[in-house]
């Protein structure tokens, strides 16, 4: 028995649980390790925003809940109008960030990209204060990720900014997308953001995050970091991947789709889009992003391909007891309705997230460092590993 895990109060000797052997090597699954003001995961109600089921907040403006996750409360009209003109003020990106993109290789995934443009930022404009550079970052991330869908693509020369648009508005006027209906784009990237901006303190990207800003790295070092995490297949990427396994489907006759995921269920396939590690129902979510498929694309065919899956891969999966959630989760439609919107490269659907996540893990830095123990922060974390498979040696004198 490896000895029991507390609260970290030494005067209550609280314990959370017991760590045996099985608990080990578990990429810390579950494990309690600290607390997060921003946002929570229910089992059957989904992710919440400071208390606010994300579904309530969908439609709000995503400076609204940037607001939220920072404040801890939604702003009053007013608020919202100074919040948003602070953040359009905070919007000025170093020209030399664009020259640096321009020098990079395009074999270099969006995310690769994204991970070196967070840290140009960074050596062109951090200031040291955690707040002021997470809040810096949101404001300037949408002209960097603009950017990366223009130079790595090739549509031409840089738009110049219009930060009084929005966040949102302004990264699609900066993208200058061609052959792309910018309101519908935009009406979608809004809802996005708001739905993608945080999940929780535990996912990897979030965490990993936290990790190096414990050691006092900057905010521009510790979202770049974030960003690798939120690069993985496992991660931030299952968007890209459930496009690509919608596309694989390549049907909306129902029987077909659910011949389809029998077979893949049998051979050992994954279902791409259904399940998640917390919740044990429909991600509310991916709710909100079907109704907004009926409303913007009802009749593209990989959203279609989409909603059958929504029926008949939930009945399938259901059929096995070890299966704990079958259920669609956020990402089941979203890559679905990017493309359908007109950005139909998948390789860039994880940049989108992630432009939309740098606000719930800046928020989340903010508080780690500068709010958790009344006021001195998170210490640096240091978890511990048990050594094993080390026999003890001795070099022949």
């Amino acid at each position: 028995m490896v000895p029991l895990i507390g609260d970290g109060v030494a005067d209550t000797k609280k314990v959370l649980f017991e760590i045996t052997e099985e608990h080990l090597d578990t990429g810390l699954r579950g494990f309690p390790v600290g607390t997060c003001r921003t946002s929570s995961v229910d089992p059957i109600e989904g992710v919440h925003y400071v208390g606010y089921p994300v579904a309530d907040l969908a439609l709000l403006d995503p400076e609204a809940v940037v607001y939220l996750l920072f404040n801890k409360e939604l702003p009053n009209a007013e608020q919202l109008v100074a919040f948003k003109a602070d953040l359009a003020g905070r919007a000025k990106v170093d020209r030399s960030v664009i020259d640096m993109l321009k020098v990079l290789p395009k074999e270099g995934h969006p995310m690769e990209w994204l991970i070196a443009g967070l840290t140009f930022l960074g050596m062109t404009g951090k200031t040291g204060d955690f707040r002021e550079d997470g809040l810096n970052m949101i404001a300037r991330s949408g002209e960097l990720i603009a950017n990366i869908f223009r130079i790595r693509s090739g549509w031409g020369d840089p738009i110049p900014s219009k930060p009084e648009l929005g966040l949102v508005e302004n990264m699609v006027h900066m993208m200058g997308a061609p052959a792309v209906d910018a309101e519908r784009l935009t009406k979608l990237l809004r809802i996005y953001y708001v739905l993608h901006a945080d999940h929780g303190g535990g996912n990897l990207s979030t965490f990993v995050g936290k990790s190096v800003a414990s050691g006092l790295a900057d905010q521009y070092s510790s979202l770049a970091a974030s960003m690798a995490g939120l690069y993985g297949p496992l991660h931030g990427r299952a968007n890209q991947e459930c496009l690509e396994f919608i596309q694989k489907v390549g049907t909306t006759d129902p029987d077909k789709v659910e011949a389809f995921v029998r077979a893949e269920v049998a051979t050992g396939g994954k279902i791409y889009g259904f399940g998640h590690a917390v919740l044990r129902a429909e991600d509310p979510r991916a709710k909100v992003q079907y109704a907004l498929g009926e409303e913007l694309c009802p009749n593209d065919p990989w959203f279609r391909t989409s909603v059958v899956l929504r029926e008949r891969a939930v009945k399938v999966l259901m059929e096995n007891p070890k299966i704990q959630n079958p259920y669609p989760n956020v990402d089941a439609v979203s890559g679905a309705l990017t493309n359908a919107c007109g950005l139909t490269d998948p390789e860039y659907y994880t940049v989108l997230f992630g432009f939309s996540r740098i606000s719930g893990i800046a928020a989340q830095i903010v508080d780690e460092r500068l709010v958790a123990r009344g006021g001195k922060g998170v210490p640096i974390y240091r978890c511990k590993y048990i050594a094993r498979d080390q026999p003890k040696r001795r070099l022949n004198a």
